[in-house]
């Protein structure tokens, strides 16, 4: 009985010995010669960018802008003599403005010296008061303050109707075919021909740039007619489609609470990256060319 132990002790250690020995079976204590299974992995993420450099400069997103068709043909417009003789003046203000002239013609020549006014400035505040005086450049200069005071302050609804008949009549070389139209004013009321409709802009077509429909028209038409003619008139343009309503007597909306500044840049915009240091400050993704006062 006392030696049965010490026998099995004995085999027992034989047996652990051939373990040891035989090249299959893991030493104890020793990590196994088998790899282990490994989970599968993990996809990895990445994150697109906006087409576009992105360093602060430029938009982060675009949107396709205007009708999708061909832009129509302006020549019988443009051989107007009426048309020809605002137009070579515009181009005059805009020169002395600039204070070089384009080498191009006709209304090409428009649009390049309003990018050259937009590359000007530094700021796009800059840029809509430069316009401003442009526009307050093709009257004489005792004009528009006497056209408050005789006109507009005793007799607003007139004023209204004649400005917006003399748009229709003076500007459709600059913005295409338009008409004298209805609108709603701030009472609520229809201001009855105290409208005008641009049917497709050929300014904001031709130019594929929401900032310059902002600085260049927009903010600074709006101020002349209501600063320096006392009128109060409130302009929307329709990305999509191009058009645009002109609504005499009624005053515009706080810059933060009108969408004609919130698009961003268009996918026809020559340039897409900032150019003036007080843009960018709308939504995220619009147009960094655009200030929001």
């Amino acid at each position: 009985m006392l030696g049965a132990p010490a026998v099995s002790a004995q085999a027992a250690n034989e047996h652990t010995a051939r373990l040891a020995a035989s090249p299959s079976a893991p030493r104890r204590g020793a990590a196994s010669s088998r790899p282990c299974p490994r989970a599968p992995r993990r996809p990895r993420l990445t994150l697109a960018r906006a087409a576009g450099p992105l360093d602060g400069a430029a938009a982060t997103q675009l949107r396709q802008a205007g009708p999708g068709t061909p832009a129509p043909s302006y020549a019988e417009i443009d051989a107007q003599p009426l048309n020809r003789v605002v137009m070579a003046l515009f181009r005059r203000k805009m020169v002395e403005s600039i204070g070089s002239d384009s080498q191009l013609q006709g209304y090409p020549a428009i649009i390049d010296l309003t990018r050259r006014l937009n590359r000007q400035y530094q700021t796009a505040r800059d840029t809509q008061l430069a316009t401003r005086r442009i526009l307050n450049s093709l009257f004489p200069s005792w004009l528009p303050g006497a056209f408050k005071v005789m006109f507009s302050a005793p007799l607003p609804a007139f004023s209204c109707r004649l400005n917006a008949l003399a748009t229709a009549l003076t500007c459709q070389w600059l913005m295409g075919p338009c008409k004298v139209n209805d609108v709603e004013l701030d009472s609520g009321e229809v201001g009855s021909g105290m409208g005008v409709l641009v049917e497709r802009c050929r300014y904001l077509e031709e130019a594929g740039c929401a900032s310059i429909c902002i600085n260049s028209c927009k903010v600074p038409t709006q101020e002349f007619f209501e600063k320096d003619m006392g009128l109060p008139l409130t302009m929307t343009p329709n990305y999509e489609d191009f058009s645009c309503q002109f609504a005499f007597g009624k005053t515009p909306l706080p810059q933060s609470q009108d969408e004609a500044f919130s698009t961003p840049c268009f996918t026809q915009c020559p340039s897409k990256k900032r150019t003036f240091s007080d843009g960018g400050a709308g939504r995220p993704g619009d147009c960094p060319n655009v200030a929001v006062r």
